[in-house]
């Protein structure tokens, strides 16, 4: 063992790729038990570690020396064997999480801040609001002297919420840590989760113009900062914000919609071939599991029924990373099938003209003039939740290349 992240579970985590990008080293994964992990200290047969849930505040206790900041915030997330053999602790943690702050563009500064959760991830978060200097930190937890009761109850007034809690996080998408709508002068939100890319804490505030973002920024920065520890050499900080380009545009799906037959499966695998990604076309999905085609869903179940296997399916295969995914046409009918799409996506509206769209075999698309009727009714759902649109005029390769471009221009915005 030279270098490497410890936890419980690791199963999601960035980290390898990272620090493949920040120095000549062998890093990995090692999951292990919480006796494993302090019989891992006795030992130190390894060179530098970083550590997280639940771990933090425990290689606090075991460490020989500690930096100023990992005694200002109280747990420790990175681990250095020093020659002499001792074990030193450092948190890098604090330093990720103000870039990440500054990034997002949320003032900490004379704030009422509630920070959910009271692990050494809201330890990490109370040291960085201080030294940003919050006027008035909350901690909220469900055990604690204030829990989400007394958040809404007292302390509804709120500017900043940071959410350090699990809620939310992969596999769990869809759950949100709070209810914003009992916070009414909210002007930020940070949640440091990064799988999915955008929480639902994270999408709640950003469908009320709230500045908020996920967790991404601050695990590439903590990381740049551990890497200088395990190296020894100064790394630019400006690595933080090319890597966390770079993993966010090959980490996020890029997802078709818009009307039946306007193309959206044969761009797909043209796009999978363009960007070496795997597709999902999700009316094939929903074929497979009801075991019948789409028009016999239709007929023998109703549209309510296959609009419910639809969000199912959308559920499942947005909830992962780095694909292509073809919609049906009336996907983005419901707002919690746009949500799912959008915790990992930017949606590409593949527009064609009406007249060249078919007609066979597709349910409710019975004529030319249901045809107009149906983008009469669909546009503004079409428009709404597209990040950007592309006309299905051309080769598909021609087409594709388009996507592609505009795709790496609407992850950077």
């Amino acid at each position: 063992m030279q270098y490497g992240l410890i936890g419980a579970k690791l199963g999601h985590s960035y980290s390898v790729p990272i620090h493949a990008q920040l120095g000549d080293y062998d890093y990995r994964l090692y999951e292990r038990t919480e006796e494993a992990f302090v019989e891992l200290l006795k030992r130190r047969d390894f060179r530098g570690l970083n550590v997280t849930i639940p771990y933090k505040r425990l290689a606090f206790e075991h460490c020989d020396a500690l930096s100023d900041t990992a005694r200002e915030v109280g747990c420790v997330n990175t681990l250095v064997v020093r020659e002499d053999g001792s074990l030193y602790g450092h948190n890098t943690d604090i330093g990720g999480f103000i870039a990440l702050a500054r990034r997002a563009g949320v003032e900490i500064a004379d704030k009422k801040v509630a920070i959910l959760g009271s692990g050494g991830t809201s330890l990490t978060a109370r040291a960085a609001c201080r030294r940003l200097g919050a006027g008035k930190i909350v901690v909220v937890s469900r055990r604690g002297p204030v829990d989400y009761a007394a958040l809404y109850r007292e302390h509804a007034d709120a500017q900043v919420l940071v959410n350090t809690t699990p809620v939310g996080m992969y596999p769990n998408n869809g759950q949100s840590a709070a209810d914003l709508s009992r916070l009414s002068r909210l002007e930020g939100v940070l949640d440091v989760i990064y799988n999915p890319d955008r929480t639902a804490l994270v999408l709640d505030a950003e469908a009320r113009g709230i500045p908020a973002e996920g967790g991404l920024y601050m695990l590439v920065g903590q990381a740049r900062e551990a890497a200088e520890l395990f190296t020894g050499r100064a790394i630019p900080e400006s690595e933080t914000e090319r890597i966390y380009r770079q993993l966010r545009d090959a980490a996020l799906n890029l997802i078709l919609i818009g009307m039946p037959g306007s193309g959206k499966s044969r761009i797909g695998r043209a796009l999978s071939r363009r960007m070496n990604r795997p597709l999902v076309d999700l009316d094939g999905e929903i074929v497979r599991r009801a075991g019948k085609s789409i028009p016999e869903i239709f007929a023998q179940d109703g549209e309510a029924a296959f609009r419910a296997l639809e969000h199912d399916v959308i559920c499942d295969a947005c909830r992962e990373k780095g694909r292509i995914v073809a919609t049906g046409g009336g996907a983005v009918l419901r707002e919690d099938n746009v949500r799912a799409m959008r915790q990992n996506g930017r949606l590409m509206l593949l527009t064609r003209s009406l007249d060249a769209l078919p007609l066979d075999g597709r349910p409710l698309s019975k004529s030319p003039e249901a045809l107009r009727e149906m983008w009469r009714v669909r546009e503004p759902y079409y428009r709404g939740a597209a990040d950007f649109t592309i006309e299905n005029d051309a080769a598909p390769d021609i087409v594709a290349a388009r996507a592609e471009e505009a795709y790496h221009e609407a992850v950077d915005r």
